[in-house]
């Protein structure tokens, strides 16, 4: 299929991070927001980073006033109305995320797919909410999405093979490389177990990431990792996982909770691992 309109339900870094690089690949983005002020911030950060791109030589001005042109921000669900594929980008929480879902299916059409970025939500368990759960399906993108190659697909029980089909002509169009792959058990542990040697005080936060990205060939360490995907984030995806699969792989680490109910989230809030200015 030749996508020309999707949705992004969600300003946050995640939802302003994917409407740019669809943006970038001509696609028109409806950009949907709770408030105004929030999609005023969001498309302010998107020119920050073009504006960076251009500084790099990997951009044009000229490509750069296209790719804002392709985004358009909305705070009305009915905005979704002629989308081919709406991703939801919403914050990380199991019943919010239900709610949003269930508002794009009012208003899209019966053929529009419906994507959802959860990190630690069952697609199956997302979909059979809604009418039609054979159009539902998972999409990882990983952080940040115009640097990253890969995106991860995340098929449900019930999604179709042609719902599948689409997202991968999705990640084509961006020139992205797509895996089908489950969640994120095998790189939630990890960051998790570097947590717990920071917290045992075995070594310090710089040395633990780069031992991970000298040693093992990693983009970023995982504390760092953490620090980008924010510390409240990745404790709720423990927890999810520590209580769906009653397995003591997903126990979050004690210094994680303190450091989330203290407020030090990672990037977002300037302290997180490491600090941040």
């Amino acid at each position: 299929m030749n996508l020309q309109h999707i949705g992004v339900v969600g300003a946050g870094s995640m939802g302003n991070g994917i409407a740019q690089i669809c943006a970038l690949a001509d696609i028109h983005v409806t950009l949907l927001g709770v408030t105004e002020d929030a999609l005023q911030k969001a498309v302010a950060a998107i020119g920050k980073n073009l504006d960076h791109l251009i500084a790099k030589g990997e951009l044009s001005e000229a490509q750069k006033l296209a790719a804002l042109n392709n985004i358009h921000v909305q705070t009305d669900f009915t905005s979704l109305y002629n989308a081919q594929l709406v991703i939801e980008a919403a914050t990380e929480n199991f019943d919010w995320k239900l709610q949003v879902l269930q508002q794009i299916e009012k208003q899209v059409s019966s053929q529009c797919v419906i994507a959802s970025t959860s990190s630690s939500f069952s697609v199956t368990h997302l979909a059979i909410s809604l009418n039609q759960p054979e159009r539902v399906i998972g999409l990882h993108f990983f952080n940040p999405e115009s640097v990253m190659g890969l995106i991860e697909v995340i098929r449900g029980l019930q999604t179709s093979d042609a719902t599948h089909a689409l997202v991968l002509d999705l990640a084509a169009a961006l020139g992205k490389t797509a895996i089908t792959a489950g969640n994120h058990r095998i790189l939630v542990p990890i960051i998790n177990d570097a947590i717990q040697e920071f917290q045992d005080g075995l070594t310090s936060a710089k040395d633990i990431d780069a031992r991970m990205r000298l040693g093992c060939d990693q983009p970023i360490g995982p504390l760092a990792l953490a620090d980008l995907i924010g510390l409240d984030t990745v404790l709720t995806i423990l927890e999810a996982f520590y209580n769906g699969f009653n397995d003591s792989n997903y126990r979050p680490a004690p210094l994680l909770k303190e450091m989330v109910a203290a407020g030090y989230l990672g990037l977002k809030t300037g302290h997180g691992f490491h600090a941040y200015t």
